[in-house]
């Protein structure tokens, strides 16, 4: 009998899927993963708290670096704190309602994340090959304009997703062949016609996924081109590493999430796409306090200059 989540009374649960591991790698697994949520949490704490309390770090590129870390927490928090009780108890239930709420963070803040990793990828061409022009371009209301519309596309496209799919029939099989309740899992479960929502994923990852990686591949060609002309040296080498380790998290989070969810859809797929997705879900909101400001001078003095303060 088909199962549609319009219903008026929502009652049942989908079945997440556990990493196929032995019991000396899962022991692994589960520690990789606690200290990854540790240390993507903590440390995108310490940059909002950083950011807020320092004023001289009120400037556009912290501004977006501290609405990174809010949401490198929010989507972090809402899968692995759950992954990591299904892999210990392999208690994999999760109710419709849990199921729904967490696709809708998750998907929000991947979407936010494309448009702010832009944002300050723009930020960075701004102060690095326009730097006279920088205050009159980058101004408290551009900044703060281009935030909101990160956070408002992000969680329209997520509400969209989750309008679509719970007018989904989904009949007899709960079992999600994924660790947490991806959209593309989701859809394959169902029994309706789902050419429309295979079709909207192609479009809005285009819009949504491509063209802010365009946008920022365009903004960091510009930028190399102006670092290959600074004569010095140890200037060139300082700018090109900061930049270098930028794109690193970006080609990471960018390349993993985008092969995920443009590439055919496959049945075999779901275990590589569970590995790809532990990396932009595990590793990249692990990775980007400690690249984008634990090595940035200014805030590591603030952080040693509050400790002598103490």
């Amino acid at each position: 009998m088909a199962m549609n989540l319009n219903n008026d009374t929502i009652v049942g649960e989908f079945y997440l899927k556990l990493f196929p591991t032995t019991e000396n790698v899962l022991a692994f697994l589960i520690l990789g993963i606690f200290l990854m949520y540790l240390v993507s949490v903590l440390g995108n704490l310490i940059i909002i708290a950083v950011v807020c309390a320092a004023p001289q770090l009120h400037t556009p590129m912290y501004f977006f670096l501290c609405n990174l870390s809010i949401q490198d927490v929010a989507y972090a928090s809402s899968i692995l704190p759950k992954l990591l009780v299904i892999q210990v108890t392999g208690e994999t239930q999760i109710s419709f309602l849990g199921c729904f709420t967490q696709m809708f963070i998750f998907a929000a803040c991947m979407d936010t994340e494309f448009f702010l990793l832009a944002s300050m990828a723009y930020d960075r061409y701004v102060a690095i090959c326009i730097p006279l022009k920088y205050s009159v371009i980058m101004s408290k209301r551009v900044y703060t304009i281009l935030a909101l519309i990160s956070w408002t596309a992000g969680s329209l496209n997520s509400l969209l997703y989750v309008f679509l799919i719970s007018n989904l029939s989904f009949c007899g099989d709960k079992y999600i062949s994924h660790f947490y309740c991806d959209i593309k899992a989701l859809i394959r479960l169902s029994c309706s016609d789902v050419t429309h929502m295979n079709t909207v994923i192609l479009i809005e990852g285009c819009i949504i996924g491509f063209l802010p990686f365009a946008m920022i591949l365009m903004s960091y060609s510009f930028i190399i081109s102006i670092i290959l002309k600074i004569k010095t040296s140890a200037r060139r080498l300082k700018v090109f590493s900061s930049c270098s380790s930028h794109l690193t998290v970006v080609f990471l989070f960018c390349g993993t999430s985008l092969s995920v969810y443009m590439k055919p859809d496959s049945k075999d797929s779901s275990e590589l796409d569970m590995m790809l997705s532990l990396l932009y879900v595990a590793v990249v909101p692990a990775l980007n306090p400690l690249v984008y400001s634990l090595r940035n001078k200014e805030v590591l003095n603030i952080l040693k200059l509050s400790k002598v303060i103490q």
